[in-house]
């Protein structure tokens, strides 16, 4: 007599999200999309993506649980290495595109031609988005082990779409340090402001940008200089235009101009950005972007300085 057959439970993956839209996380990874490749963690309170340009500018985004309607990772949460992986970051933009009838690409455009325009107006759903008209959808995001593919299952309308991505071994570089014990200065100021900045330095086609930051006005200026000449913009301690200030001493550090003006997507979507260098000259640049239903999120970029003629001298000197 033969044995009854017992079905097997099916496996359950180690990670699987769910969102009802995906412009906010759309809209915040493009920010860091100034490498091809990002790092990627998962967590127990969110997924870590972090983009680095050959270990002298780096940009996090930390996407929160929050944003999603599920969010589930199989793996006791003290004791064991947390799943990582690397993967193209142009590839999962372009599949969070798919959900919704938002052209997100279109509006990013239009953005990029309007610098002065916050994104935040061009990524709200317009009266013919499948939210506003009670058109259900669900984007997942499933790992279901270490080492598969990631993958992105769109289910819109009826219709089903699967995106598989190629998942590499982390090459796990370490985050460019920075010390906030030795905090030389402190400047919280609208996002929309440093925007403007970089907009009065560009035509000038610099190559570095010269942040300066005092404790006597003018209490922040950027400048640079390029073949078409060369511009500054101060900062006033107007309680308008500079929320928060704390300069310890003068603090002057230059930087390759196009890293800076790589973090551009965050300044306009961003409501508010925090300046901070560190006794190393390090740059950190923290951008606090508010979104739907009242949350914020946060983008970190990092920036390591070109080394002056006096850290130069410094060293011959430890070598002697």
């Amino acid at each position: 007599m033969a044995s009854p057959v017992r079905s097997v439970p099916p496996q359950q993956p180690l990670f699987r999200a769910v969102a009802s839209s995906t412009r906010q996380i759309y809209q915040l990874l493009k920010c860091i999309s100034f490498t091809p490749k990002v790092h990627v963690q998962l967590t127990h309170d969110g997924i870590r993506f972090a983009a680095d340009h050959s270990r002298v500018m780096q940009g996090v985004v930390f996407l929160d649980k929050a944003l999603f309607s599920s969010y589930a990772l199989s793996m006791p949460e003290e004791g064991v290495d947390l799943p990582q992986f690397q993967m193209n970051l142009a590839a999962l933009l372009e599949a969070l595109q798919i959900f919704g009838a938002t052209d997100v690409a279109a509006k990013a455009a239009k953005a990029e031609a309007e610098s002065y325009r916050s994104n935040l107006r061009n990524y709200r759903p317009d009266a013919f988005h499948h939210q506003t008209l009670g058109m259900p959808g669900t984007c997942c995001i499933l790992y279901e082990e270490d080492g598969s593919t990631l993958d992105i299952i769109i289910e819109e309308t009826g219709v089903k779409t699967q995106c598989k991505m190629a998942t590499y071994t982390p090459e796990s570089p370490d985050d460019i340090p920075f010390d906030r014990e030795d905090l030389s200065f402190k400047i919280i100021t609208q996002a929309r402001w440093l925007l403007d900045a970089l907009s009065e330095l560009a035509p000038m086609a610099p190559v570095r940008v010269t942040v300066v930051a005092s404790p006597n006005a003018p209490y922040l200026s950027l400048s640079s200089g390029g073949g078409l000449g060369s511009a500054s913009v101060d900062f006033s301690s107007s309680r308008d235009l500079l929320e928060t200030l704390s300069v310890r001493e003068r603090w002057v550090q230059s930087y390759k101009f196009d890293f800076v003006k790589s973090a551009s997507e965050a300044m306009r979507v961003a409501n508010k950005v925090s300046f901070r260098g560190d006794g190393q000259g390090v740059l950190s640049l923290q951008f606090m972007v508010e979104l739907e239903g009242g949350s914020v999120s946060f983008l970190d970029f990092r920036f390591v300085p070109y080394v002056t003629q006096e850290d130069e001298e410094t060293g011959f000197e430890d070598d002697d």
